[in-house]
């Protein structure tokens, strides 16, 4: 009879998971999808006879303050990690992680969905259509910058090379 505890019985430990990081792929995707959605709004408010909405600068301040509140917390845990690794529990990494991957893909869909409104706005001879075209062009920009900020983040919980 051989006891539990040797090596023979013992099932073999998983394999160490890895997140890798976000790629190009998945942010084309949800831009790409936020451009045809956001493109579909004024077709669709003119064929059921809605106001077509206007993009306010509350909108696009709320982008321009989610990007700096992102960045900052990627440059807080950039100086984190690269000078005392102890500081950032294993735990806070990982919520770090999945908040940066997640803000890419929503401002990846946000930047493709102001874009494709600000598309639908292009050579329509209206006032209020120039006012919506700068607008959504200024949220995209906003919207950008989160993303940017968001892959930064994700970039920042990275464990320097030399470290097992």
């Amino acid at each position: 009879m051989t006891h539990p505890d040797t090596d023979e019985e013992r099932e073999p430990d998983p394999p160490q998971g890895r997140i890798l990081p976000t790629g190009p792929g998945p942010l084309v995707v949800a831009g790409v999808i936020g451009l045809v959605l956001g493109w579909s709004i004024r077709p669709l408010a003119l064929r059921f006879d809605w106001a077509e909405p206007n993009v306010s600068f509350t909108a696009i301040g709320a982008l321009f303050f989610v990007a700096a509140i992102i960045g900052a917390t990627a440059y807080g845990t950039r100086r984190t990690v690269r000078r005392n690794r102890q500081d950032l529990a294993p735990h806070q990494a990982v919520n770090r992680l999945v908040l940066g991957k997640a803000c890419a893909l929503v401002g990846a869909l946000a930047l493709g969905g102001y874009l494709g409104y600000a598309l639908a706005q292009l050579g329509v001879a209206n006032p209020a259509s120039d006012t919506r075209l700068w607008h959504a062009l200024l949220a995209a920009l906003g919207a950008l910058a989160a993303t940017v900020a968001a892959l930064l983040l994700e970039h920042a919980c990275r464990v320097p090379r030399d470290d097992p």
